[in-house]
């Protein structure tokens, strides 16, 4: 898989890639690069997935977690824009840093919304979080690498120091940013996290 206009690290190394989206597709935990830290993501539809994650972090189900997708048809399934602005709103900083809450559909598991109606996501520009999403051909969860309440890890260091050295590793650079990405309510556009 050749990528136009990817960094020369997504032009060299297709093979763990795939077999990054193998592992996702068996119900594994894949750490990956994102915007601003290394985060965590696996089978939004998995619910063992899922769970594993959610214990590997000592993150409570309620929280609910971020969706990713590489575009936004990867993210049709699971949301319901409540209108045509509130779409045109989330288009208009995709793909990018920005993350947005809408309604979630019938079909989006509960595992996911946690204690909400609404589902977080956003279509990212990181070229390695993004090819990761469409080789695995589908959205992803994204969430930071950290237990709950510790800073992310920043490093792919930092990963294999606090977390299992046997876990799934996509080579890659965070974005650069020194803060996670911008979340707001796709309905109003109120900023809920800077």
């Amino acid at each position: 898989m050749r990528i136009r206009n990817a960094p020369p690290l997504l032009q060299t190394a297709p093979l763990q890639l795939r077999l990054a989206a193998r592992e996702l597709r068996r119900g594994a935990i894949v750490a990956c690069p994102t915007e601003a830290v290394w985060g965590f993501s696996c089978d939004p539809l998995n619910q063992g997935a899922v769970t594993n994650l959610l214990r590997l972090k000592e993150r409570p189900v309620d929280k609910g977690l971020i969706l990713v997708a590489a575009h936004l048809d990867q993210l049709a399934y699971y949301i319901e824009p409540p209108s045509r602005t509130a779409l045109r709103r989330a288009r208009d900083t995709w793909p990018g840093p920005a993350t947005w809450v809408f309604p979630a559909s019938a079909f989006t598991p509960p595992w996911i919304t946690g204690a909400h109606d609404t589902v977080a996501v956003r279509v990212t520009a990181h070229p390695v979080l993004s090819a990761l999403c469409a080789r695995f051909g589908g959205a992803l969860v994204s969430t930071s690498a950290n237990r709950s309440g510790q800073p992310p890890c920043r490093s792919v260091t930092d990963v294999r120091l606090r977390f299992d050295p046997a876990l799934r590793v996509v080579p890659g650079a965070t974005g650069g940013r020194e803060a996670p990405t911008s979340i707001r309510e796709a309905a109003t556009g109120h900023l809920l996290r800077r």
